[in-house]
């Protein structure tokens, strides 16, 4: 639980400012399954030596982290990083959860090299990228991962039929990537129907337009409180209360403004890759700082919660 502990007359200022916010977009009843209203999400954690920066930046600020997600791809992973990861994850009760390849941005293709064609990046291209998709994940699950990220419908309906048919195991949790991220509650609703277990809504997103997503579905909503560059550069984690207020349950995820972008990941820019990740836990720390002096009383999951792709090494 994180309680509010600010100043008396800022904290009642800042009840009175929450009591409007309720009477003017509805607050969310749900919940994940322990009870709490957020967890906390750290992306583009690439391999082993950042994952291993994440846990004792954590440490150094009492910072719960509950999920790192990943961009490269377990496609760039060595059974031995994938095993290494899968093992750091068991022992810190936190989801690891990586992307699949390769993608249209890693292909052949020139569409997804022209600016109207970004928006193709995380989608699979005929059935030779889909294969590999597939193997992708088969691969990393035989390591004990248990989280993916998932950029294209097709792959989605596939792996949630080799769920249902007991050919991939029921606790994988299948995370909508933001370049799939919906724009309306129709789209998310679809996603979720299609299998997905939580969905990245738009960084750009209003509280108003929170509530009606969560209005469609009480899935977990997974949304940059600070997005890179090439999301739009939000810088939101002041708004921790205001958004897990009315988007519970929420996975409040921390990228970085104005950061070189490291996908996909390798030796050659290992300094960025572990600079950005320890930078991203300090900002959920100040967010919680924020969140503590809001007067506002939210609560978060504990390590290991219910629900959290936690590896089976």
């Amino acid at each position: 639980m994180i309680r509010g502990t600010g100043s008396p007359r800022g904290t009642a200022a800042l009840k009175r400012h929450f009591a409007t916010l309720v009477d003017t977009v509805q607050a969310s009843e749900h919940r994940f399954p322990d009870g709490a209203h957020f967890r906390i999400e750290i992306p583009s954690v690439e391999n082993p030596s950042a994952l291993r920066a994440v846990v004792e930046e954590a440490r150094t600020h009492k910072t719960p982290i509950h999920r790192t997600s990943q961009g490269s791809g377990a496609m760039l992973l060595t059974r031995s990083e994938l095993s290494e990861m899968a093992v750091i994850g068991a022992d810190e009760g936190l989801e690891v959860s990586l992307f699949v390849g390769p993608r249209e941005e890693y292909g052949i293709g020139g569409s997804v090299r022209s600016p109207e064609g970004m928006v193709l990046s995380g989608r699979l291209r005929g059935l030779d990228q889909l294969r590999y998709a597939l193997e992708d994940i088969l691969r990393a699950v035989d390591a004990g991962i248990r989280g993916f990220l998932i950029a294209d419908s097709g792959l989605m309906q596939l792996v949630n039929a080799m769920v249902h048919e007991g050919e991939l195991p029921s606790s994988i949790v299948w995370k909508i990537s933001a370049v799939l991220a919906p724009s309306n509650p129709v789209s998310f609703k679809q996603l979720i129907d299609m299998g997905g277990t939580t969905v990245n809504v738009p960084s750009d997103i209003s509280l108003a337009e929170l509530t009606e997503f969560r209005a469609a579905s009480d899935a977990p909503i997974d949304l940059y409180l600070e997005a890179p560059d090439a999301l739009g550069g939000m810088v939101r984690g002041n708004e921790l209360a205001e958004i897990a207020t009315v988007a519970a349950p929420l996975y409040a995820k921390f990228g970085l403004r104005n950061a070189r972008m490291v996908y996909p990941a390798g030796e050659q820019h290992m300094s960025d890759v572990v600079a950005n990740v320890r930078e991203k836990v300090r900002r959920a720390a100040l967010a919680l700082e924020f969140l503590e002096a809001s007067g506002v009383d939210l609560s978060v999951s504990k390590p290991g919660a219910e629900g959290i792709g936690v590896p089976e090494p």
